[in-house]
C-alpha cells in the first residue's frame, strides 16, 4: 500500500556553486525568489526558493563546510551544480519515518530544524520544518529523496513570493537520466510503494503521489529526442537533470528567457548551461 504519511513530490534541490549567484541567474529567468535563507550552524548551508503551487524549487549552497553537507559538496565536486535530491511532502515526519522503517529502510531522523524569514512587511519570522530521510546509498539514479513536514506553511507558501514574470505555476515533471531507465524507476518505485508506468519513448514515469509532479526516468538520448535543439551539455549520464513546469503563459515564459530560451517540443526550454545545471522545460497548463 502506498505510504499514508508521503504525499507527493514537495520540491526539488537544485544544488549550486555561488548561491547568490544562482539566485540572480534564475531572477534573469523571470523567477520571483525569496530572501535568502541561512541554514544552522550544523547545517551550514543557504538557499533561496521560487515558491509555486502546491510545490516549489529551492536552490541551495554551502556556506561553511560541516559534517551535515559532506553529501552536498561531494555532489557538486563529482557532478557539478544540478537536481540534487526531492523532497516529498510529509504529513507526520515521525509516523513517515516508521512507515519506511517497516519497509526495511532504516530512516534518517526525523529532524527538526527553522531558518529566518524576512517577511513582506520587514518583520523577522521562522520556517520550521521536521524531516527524514531515506539512507544515503538508496538514491535511484544517484537522485536522494527525503520527507519534509512543514510547521509553519505560511511562512514559506507567501503570496507575494508565488507570482513569476514567465508565469511558473507548478512542477509537472522531475526528469532523471539514467543508463537503466526501467531499473532505476523500479527503485524508487519500491522505496515510495508506487507503481511505475511505461512510455512511448521508452521513459518509465513514477507518480509522486496525490496530483504532484511525476518523476520520468530516461536516457541522455531519450531526453534530446523529446527536446530537439536542446544543448544538454553538462548534463550526466545518471542523476538530476531537469524540471518540467506548468506555465499560465508560454509566452511569458519565452520573454523572460530571452536569449537563454529555445522553442521544442511545444515547450520552451532553457538549456542546462544557463539554469545551474537544471534543464528548465516550460509547457501551458
Amino acid at each position: 500500500m502506498p505510504l499514508k504519511n508521503v504525499i507527493g513530490i514537495d520540491h526539488a534541490v537544485v544544488m549550486v556553486g555561488d548561491l547568490d549567484a544562482a539566485a540572480a541567474n534564475w531572477k534573469r529567468l523571470g523567477f520571483t525568489l525569496s530572501p535568502r535563507g541561512t541554514h544552522s550552524a550544523k547545517m551550514g548551508s543557504g538557499n533561496y526558493t521560487i515558491m509555486l503551487d502546491p510545490d516549489y524549487i529551492e536552490l541551495l549552497g554551502v556556506l561553511t563546510e560541516t559534517e551535515h553537507n559532506a553529501p552536498a559538496r561531494a555532489f557538486l565536486a563529482k557532478r557539478g551544480e544540478g537536481v540534487e535530491r526531492i523532497a516529498f511532502t510529509a504529513v507526520d515526519s515521525a509516523a513517515g519515518a516508521e512507515e519506511i522503517t517497516a519497509r526495511g529502510y532504516a530512516a534518517l531522523g526525523p529532524t527538526d530544524f527553522e531558518r529566518p524569514v524576512t517577511m513582506p512587511d520587514g518583520t523577522l519570522s521562522a520556517a520550521k520544518f521536521r524531516i527524514f530521510q531515506w539512507p544515503i546509498e538508496e538514491a535511484p539514479a544517484g537522485v536522494r529523496i527525503f520527507a519534509c513536514q512543514h510547521k509553519t506553511r505560511e511562512t514559506v507558501w507567501i503570496p507575494e513570493l508565488m507570482k513569476h514574470a514567465n508565469g511558473a505555476k507548478r512542477l509537472k515533471q522531475v526528469l532523471v537520466v539514467s543508463t537503466e531507465p526501467a531499473k532505476d524507476a523500479a527503485h524508487l518505485g519500491r522505496m515510495i510503494d508506487r507503481d511505475v508506468k511505461a512510455e512511448t519513448d521508452g521513459a518509465v514515469a513514477v507518480p509522486s503521489g496525490s496530483d504532484r509532479a511525476d518523476f520520468v526516468f530516461l536516457s541522455r538520448e531519450q531526453l534530446a529526442r523529446r527536446y530537439p535543439g536542446v544543448s544538454l551539455e553538462g548534463l550526466p549520464e545518471r542523476g538530476g537533470a531537469g524540471l518540467v513546469l506548468a506555465t499560465s503563459d508560454l509566452a511569458a515564459a519565452e520573454k523572460a528567457a530571452g536569449s537563454a530560451g529555445v522553442r521544442s517540443g511545444g515547450a520552451v526550454c532553457v538549456a542546462p548551461a544557463a539554469a545551474n545545471g537544471t534543464l528548465l522545460v516550460f509547457v501551458g497548463g
